[in-house]
């Protein structure tokens, strides 16, 4: 007797996961998971932030190093000091010549193979506090000002997304390539 309400309960307990998981799949199939929504194309475009070494992605804009000056010194200064050497965080000015040296000063101007990703860095993640708070101008004025800093462009040269990429980092030559058959070229 207890032989037959065990195989009764086992039956039972099969049956009801069996219609629970029944019902559950044909919600899935009507409703996927029934969490969350299909992001829209605005939502996309959205996060859709980065800027190819070929300027692909860079937005309508200009900026000068005369510009930037203002700017990098009322947002960037406190962390990156005044001419962008002191700190406290990462040095962002000089280097120049001392990759191969004992103690390499990697900077923007030392080590940075393409002047474009400087503005998707800094859309991307400046300032520290308040991260894509700058607009495209303001943004094209610091990046003006630091290749200024750095000897690499003249003081009065408009960045733009036409300019930008047409810059050549000193340091463009210095990385080894590394190509990868399942990353696609850009």
């Amino acid at each position: 007797m207890r032989n037959i309400l065990m195989v009764g309960l086992i039956t039972a307990l099969t049956a009801g996961v069996l219609w629970a998981g029944s019902a559950t799949d044909q919600q899935e199939r009507a409703h996927g998971y029934g969490l969350g929504r299909p992001a829209t194309d605005q939502e996309i475009q959205a996060w859709n932030i980065d800027v190819a070494p070929t300027g692909e992605g860079l937005p309508a804009g200009q900026g000068t190093a005369k510009q930037g000056a203002t700017i990098f010194a009322a947002r960037c200064a406190t962390c990156h000091g005044a001419t962008g050497q002191e700190g406290p965080m990462d040095r962002l000015v000089g280097g120049a010549g001392t990759l191969a040296s004992q103690q390499p000063i990697k900077t923007i101007g030392s080590y940075w193979p393409y002047a474009t990703t400087l503005y998707d860095y800094v859309h991307r993640a400046m300032p520290f506090p308040a991260p894509q708070s700058l607009s495209s101008d303001e943004i094209y004025s610091i990046v003006a000002w630091l290749l200024y800093q750095n000897g690499i462009i003249a003081e009065d040269l408009v960045l733009n997304a036409r300019s930008l990429p047409g810059i050549v980092m000193p340091n463009r030559q210095g990385f080894i390539p590394d190509p990868r058959p399942d990353v696609p070229q850009r």
